[in-house]
């Protein structure tokens, strides 16, 4: 593959790889508000004097997309890729005040106290949808509509070198042998998104928070993406039907999934409240 994939996250549990042919560049993803400087300087560093010219983003939430208005402050003519419902999101007023209290939350604990929130500054050049092709310089990326996780969600994929471009719907890996589901929006709407995806020819993935997956981990991921979010699912529903609270359905999902990698990219609180959002989505899905 004649692609160059970079990680320029400079903190865990950011969202932010480069991907560079050598005349065209690409951010998937741009990581928290907080560390959006930080990463432009890493961009710089791999760039040098060329400019980044596309943004893709896959989907609206603050530690994959809040970046981006800092990127643009250090590469203003780079044109911002999302789906055409993440433009919605980024118009709303609530949806920004949630973004600057997460973001504000996370940065305090990274020590971080004193920054210029930039969520006026969201912005979208390119709306796409489900099959929309953006054309990228010689890169040629198919846009799959992938809700799930949000409603937003997008991935893309580079047919003729086998890469996806994937997201948090598809589920969140640790490089081993854990791919923790993430549905936020709807449990069914994540399968057929897996669905979807399952029989395409994909020989590379970039995943969210984690980067490049070699072969093996590429392998891996596709065969057990669609059991690992139905077997929790039936957990979820096992546990529910035993007449266990939430509580304690949260309390041994963590004990079984918050650790190693996955425990140092997902913050505690974060965790506790997913999990509690895809139980309410089992109950009124499946139960």
């Amino acid at each position: 593959m004649d692609i160059k994939i970079t990680d320029v996250r400079c903190q865990m549990g950011d969202a932010s790889f480069l991907i560079d042919n050598g005349k065209t560049s690409i951010l998937y993803d741009t990581g928290f508000g907080f560390t959006g400087y930080a990463v432009a300087e890493n961009i710089k560093k791999c760039l040098g004097e060329r400019q980044l010219d596309y943004i893709f983003l896959t989907h609206s939430h603050y530690d994959h997309a809040l970046g981006s208005a800092y990127i643009l402050r250090r590469f203003p003519s780079a044109k911002v890729v999302a789906g055409k419902y993440a433009v919605d999101i980024f118009k709303r007023d609530g949806a920004k005040r949630v973004m600057k209290e997460l973001d504000s939350k996370f940065a305090k604990k990274c020590g971080v106290t004193d920054y210029e929130f930039l969520g006026d500054e969201l912005k979208v050049d390119i709306a796409v949808d489900d099959g929309d092709t953006v054309e990228a310089g010689d890169m040629s990326f198919e846009v799959i509509s992938l809700p799930g996780h949000t409603r937003c969600c997008v991935g893309y994929y580079f047919e003729k070198e086998g890469l996806l471009l994937s997201n948090e719907t598809l589920g969140v890996y640790d490089g081993d042998r854990t791919i923790l589901p993430a549905y936020l929006v709807s449990f069914s709407d994540t399968i057929s998104s897996i669905k979807k995806i399952e029989g395409r020819r994909i020989t590379a993935i970039v995943a969210p928070h984690l980067g490049l997956l070699n072969k093996a981990q590429t392998e891996y991921f596709l065969d057990n993406m669609k059991s690992a979010a139905q077997n929790i699912a039936g957990n979820f529903l096992d546990s529910i039907k035993s007449g266990l609270c939430d509580e304690d359905i949260i309390k041994q999902f963590k004990e079984k999934y918050w650790h190693g990698y996955i425990k140092e990219i997902y913050p505690e609180d974060a965790m506790t409240l997913n999990t509690s959002i895809m139980i309410r989505l089992i109950k009124n899905e499946l139960l």
